[in-house]
């Protein structure tokens, strides 16, 4: 039997794709490793798996918060919808089990996405025009104190009717010369 140093793989049996599109909406690592493993799981008709975030994080060597915290930043970016479940015991107890993953369509993650930095610009637009407005508006140079732009108000100054008495503290507080006893 002769060694096949490049065995030929079956693309359906042993791998699963990945969107392109996922690396333009901006993931950092472990989002992309949580997210390629919902893929992993999920049945292809239905889009759904229902692995717990301990089986999760056994996977993808992370620990169970951060799964979650992961799972929640995929929610926000549209990839996936979690549902909870729950389980009947055999004696009929209704306990809670593990989310129902549904992966979503990327478009509509990419298209969220998209919204969202056209809002980001629109409101560093905003801060623009109304910082402009504001230039135009009260021209104090960078060296000008900020009181030069107030009018100056008729009348006496009352810094002037101030008498500065500084001296020492000891002499005038009782019981400070005297001895004790």
């Amino acid at each position: 039997m002769k060694y096949n140093r490049f065995p030929k793989r079956d693309a359906i049996k042993n791998y699963f794709p990945l969107p392109n599109e996922l690396f333009i909406l901006g993931l950092n690592a472990g989002e992309i490793s949580v997210y390629s493993y919902l893929l992993y799981l999920e049945n292809r008709k239905t889009f759904q798996c229902w692995p717990s975030c301990k089986n999760i994080g056994k996977a993808v060597n992370m620990s169970q918060n951060t799964v979650r915290k992961y799972v929640l930043s995929l929610e926000d970016k549209a990839l996936i919808l979690t549902e909870p479940t729950t389980v009947y015991t055999k004696s009929g107890e209704k306990r809670n089990g593990s989310l129902l993953y549904t992966i979503r369509p990327i478009q509509e993650a990419i298209d969220l996405f998209n919204a969202r930095q056209f809002a980001r610009a629109d409101a560093e637009a905003e801060k623009q025009r109304i910082a402009a407005k504001l230039a135009k508006l009260a021209p104090v140079g960078p060296c000008a104190p900020l009181c030069a732009a107030l009018a100056q108000t008729e009348g006496k100054d009352p810094a002037q009717d101030v008498e500065v008495g500084i001296g020492p503290l000891l002499d005038n507080l009782p019981g400070t010369k005297e001895k004790a006893g």
